[in-house]
C-alpha cells in the first residue's frame, strides 16, 4: 500500500503539542470571562473568525482550482479540504458570540436607537434577529458548498468517475459566487459593524485578501510538514514552488487593497471615514499600523522573490510564519482598538485567543486529514500532478 493511501497518522507529541496550546488558550480566555468580559469575548469573536476565515481559504482553493480545472494541485488537495474542518468550529464560536454577548456590538440594545444615528436601513440592517438570522444563512450555505465538494471528492477515491470532477467543477463556480457576495457581507456585519459610523465600500475585498493570504500560508506550512515524511514522493519542489508564488502574489495583492483603502480615505478626508484610521495612526498604535505592511508584505515580498527561494522548504516555511504573524496582528487592529485607549495593549486574553486559535485549528486540521486517503487517488488528473513539470 502506498504512503499516501494509508490513513494519516500524526506522532503523538504533535497531537499533545495542539492539545495542549488549545488548553491553555481556553483556560486564559476563560479566565478573561471573568476578569474582563467585554474584551475576552471580543477575543473570542477574533479567534473564531479567524478560524471561519482559514476554513473558507481551503474551501474557496479547491473550488477555485475545480473551477479553473488546474491540475497541478491535485496532489496537494487534501491539504485545503482538512482545513475546512476548522469551519464548522469557528462558525459556532462565531454564532456563541452573537448569542451570549451580543454587546460586543455598540449597536446593540439600549444603544440602539436614533439618537446614535441608526436610522432607516441601518437601523433594520443591524436589529439583532436580522443580523443573526443573516450570519445563520450565510454559514449554512458555506457548510452545503463544503459538504458537497468533500464528499464528492472523497467518494471519487473508489470509483475514479470522471463525473466526480465535472460535479465539483459546477459546485466549484457556484460556490466562488455565493462566496464572494456572501463573505463580503459577513465582513461588514460581524467586524465593520464593530464601528458603525464608520464605513469602507473596500473592506470586504481587504478581508477577503487577508483571509486568501493566510490560507495559503497555512497550506504551504502544510505541506511543508507532510513533505517531511508521509508526502515526501508525493509533492515534489514544483508544487512548492507554486503554491509560494501563490503566497507571494496574494501577499502583493493585499498590499495593494491595504494601501488603496488608506490613501482613498486619506485623501477624501471625511470625518465619517477617517476616525477609523486617526485611531489606528495616533501614538504607539502607529507602530503597528506600520508592522501590519512590513510583516504581510514587505519581508514576505522580498523572501519570496527569487525562484530559489520559493522551491526552499526552510525559507517557505519562515515566510509563511512571518505572514501569519502579520495577519494576527492585522485581526488585532480591526478587532481591538475600540475597547481601548491611546496605548495598545497584550493582556493573558489576547494570548489565549492566538494560542486557542492555534491549537484548535491544528486538532481540527489533524481530523480533516484522517477522513481520507492523503492524495486524492481516484481523480483522473492526478498522473498530471504527479508528473508535474518532469
Amino acid at each position: 500500500m502506498k504512503a499516501e493511501t494509508i490513513p494519516f497518522s500524526p506522532s503523538a507529541r504533535v497531537l499533545r503539542r495542539f492539545q495542549g496550546l488549545a488548553l491553555a488558550g481556553l483556560l486564559a480566555l476563560g479566565a478573561g470571562f471573568y476578569f474582563a468580559p467585554q474584551r475576552a469575548w471580543l477575543d473570542f469573536l477574533m479567534a473564531s473568525y479567524a478560524l471561519v476565515c482559514l476554513g473558507l481559504a481551503g474551501l474557496f482553493f479547491v473550488a477555485l482550482h475545480y473551477a479553473t480545472g488546474a491540475g497541478w494541485s491535485v496532489a496537494i488537495r487534501r491539504v485545503p479540504e482538512a482545513m475546512t474542518a476548522a469551519l464548522p468550529v469557528g462558525a459556532a464560536g462565531v454564532l456563541a458570540v452573537f448569542l451570549v454577548r451580543p454587546g460586543i456590538y455598540s449597536w446593540y440594545g439600549e444603544h440602539f436607537s436614533t439618537a446614535e444615528g441608526y436610522m432607516g436601513f441601518k437601523q433594520t440592517w443591524l436589529s439583532h434577529p436580522f443580523f443573526v438570522g443573516r450570519a445563520v444563512f450565510y454559514i449554512a450555505l458555506w457548510m452545503i458548498f463544503r459538504a458537497v465538494l468533500l464528499r464528492t471528492s472523497r467518494g471519487q477515491d473508489s470509483t475514479g468517475a470522471f463525473a466526480a470532477t465535472q460535479k465539483n467543477t459546477a459546485v466549484g463556480t457556484a460556490f466562488l459566487v455565493v462566496f464572494g457576495l456572501s463573505f463580503w457581507l459577513a465582513s461588514y456585519d460581524w467586524v465593520m459593524s464593530l464601528e458603525p459610523h464608520w464605513y469602507s465600500t473596500i473592506f470586504g475585498v481587504y478581508n477577503f485578501a487577508g483571509l486568501f493570504e493566510s490560507g495559503l500560508a497555512v497550506m504551504a506550512l502544510l505541506v511543508v510538514w507532510l513533505r517531511r515524511d508521509a508526502l515526501r514522493e508525493t509533492v515534489s519542489r514544483e508544487h512548492l514552488q507554486d503554491l509560494s508564488t501563490l503566497l507571494f502574489a496574494f501577499a502583493t495583492f493585499w498590499m495593494y487593497i491595504w494601501f488603496s483603502q488608506y490613501m482613498l480615505i486619506w485623501y477624501a478626508n471625511l470625518p465619517e471615514e477617517t476616525l477609523y484610521f486617526i485611531k489606528r495612526t495616533e501614538g504607539p498604535w502607529l507602530v503597528l499600523f506600520a508592522m501590519t505592511a512590513l510583516l504581510n508584505w514587505i519581508i514576505p515580498f522580498f523572501l519570496l522573490l527569487p525562484r530559489g527561494n520559493k522551491r526552499n522548504s526552510r525559507v517557505v516555511a519562515w515566510a509563511a510564519v512571518i505572514v501569519l504573524t502579520g495577519r494576527a496582528l492585522d485581526l488585532y487592529m480591526m478587532f481591538l482598538p475600540p475597547v481601548m485607549g491611546a496605548n495598545p495593549e497584550f493582556h493573558l486574553w489576547e494570548a489565549g485567543a492566538f494560542l486557542g486559535l492555534i491549537g484548535v485549528f491544528g486538532l481540527t486540521v489533524i481530523r480533516g486529514l484522517r477522513q481520507a486517503p492523503l492524495v486524492p487517488v481516484g481523480d483522473p488528473y492526478l498522473p498530471e500532478s504527479l508528473h508535474y513539470h518532469a
